[in-house]
């Protein structure tokens, strides 16, 4: 998990052969004014999602995990909250492949405060639980693919 400022997201990089592009689409898009939906970069390899989150407690608040993408989650909106669990403190959970994703019960272990101009990118290893804000948030979701 990387949690920094949007102006280092070039340094990151070097992580991922998709995340030079990712880094040029939020650089060159007028991020708040794009409406709800997703943009894809290249078809089942890199896309942005844009979605509105209504508010939503710790408790309603569900880790996740991802096998075959890596989230850049950028609030653009409003503070968010993301709990955060290591994906190997966790038991096993069913996982649906075709939307590339695993559920986890309970809360979080810890918990990030993300404020816009802020961004955190979530591998495979790291089990979050986005959304949590009090009066909801706009924000962007770059999927990219791990392999």
């Amino acid at each position: 998990m990387v949690v920094d400022r949007l102006e280092n997201l070039e340094r990151y990089v070097s992580l991922n052969p998709l995340f030079a592009q990712a880094v040029d689409f939020l650089k060159s898009t007028d991020l708040n004014a794009r409406e709800t939906g997703r943009v894809v970069l290249e078809e089942g390899k890199l896309m942005a999602n844009f979605s509105r989150l209504c508010p939503k407690t710790k408790e309603e608040a569900r880790l996740e995990t991802h096998n075959d993408f890596i989230d850049i989650q950028i609030p653009l909106s409003g503070t968010e909250i993301i709990g955060y669990t290591p994906r190997a403190e966790l038991p096993e959970a069913a996982y649906d492949a075709e939307n590339d994703i695993s559920f986890y019960e309970g809360e979080a272990a810890d918990y990030l405060v993300i404020n816009p101009g802020m961004f955190a990118i979530f591998f495979p290893e790291d089990a979050h639980a986005p959304g949590i804000t009090a009066e909801g948030v706009k924000k962007i979701i770059m999927k990219v693919r791990v392999k």
